[in-house]
């Protein structure tokens, strides 16, 4: 089985336009366009954060047909009036159907995605939802010569550490484990009844950001202001 990498992160919005502020509030940089995911009925908006890495911003497609099935990242669930969050994460491997078969948690069917010129095999729960209480990843495998990251202008961000918060680090641990995840990531425990979460800690022209949640974003403010 071939080892795994972070491929990209990904934030869900009710709009690209809502998730695109929320972006470019916490990073001080606005996305640029991506494309459309027909299947899916959804499209996204892109920031690089390394040759082979990216962040992704994805909404429900107004102007696209309903698709007949759940939509990803358990974006049906999202109301008009939702907020933007980091939902989820994608790990890359070059051979999705071993990676799947070892890994330590089922993460769904492994199904064919376009976007444009681009084609992937991509894991994904037949309820659309995101496995793990939302901080397990999809299992990504690209089929073209070049990441797409390397298509992307380059706006001087980075990724330097994504956090995976757990009331059960030892699961979550088993299933990267099981993967051969490699990568700057860490996993931390939460009490029970604490809703998981993910924290990405981002290298930016004017210090590291951390994009996570609204609210989670909010109390950190709070407690730092506090402790000034």
């Amino acid at each position: 089985m071939s080892r795994c990498h972070i491929d990209h992160i990904t934030v869900t919005a009710p709009s690209l336009e809502v998730g695109a502020a929320f972006v470019a509030q916490t990073l001080g940089v606005e996305p640029q366009p991506g494309g459309e995911h027909p299947r899916m009925g959804t499209h996204n908006l892109l920031l690089r954060l390394g040759d082979t890495l990216f962040l992704e911003v994805i909404s429900p497609n107004p102007g696209a047909p309903a698709p007949q099935r759940p939509r990803w990242f358990g974006l049906d669930r999202l109301r008009a009036d939702s907020l933007p969050a980091l939902s989820t994460w994608v790990a890359r491997t070059a051979d999705i159907h071993a990676t799947a078969a070892a890994c330590a948690e089922p993460l769904g069917n492994i199904e064919p995605m376009s976007r444009g010129s681009l084609d992937w095999l991509i894991t994904i729960p037949a309820d659309g939802s995101i496995p793990i209480d939302g901080v397990a990843p999809a299992l990504i495998e690209w089929h073209t010569d070049v990441h797409p990251a390397s298509r992307l202008q380059d706006r001087g961000l980075a990724l330097v550490r994504l956090e995976i918060f757990h009331p059960d680090p030892t699961r979550v641990s088993r299933l990267l484990s099981s993967i051969d995840l490699d990568g700057p990531f860490a996993v931390s425990a939460l009490t029970d009844g604490v809703t998981p979460y993910l924290v990405a800690h981002i290298d930016t022209p004017w210090g590291v950001r951390e994009l996570s949640v609204p609210s989670l974003l909010d109390r950190s403010a709070a407690k730092k202001a506090g402790t000034s």
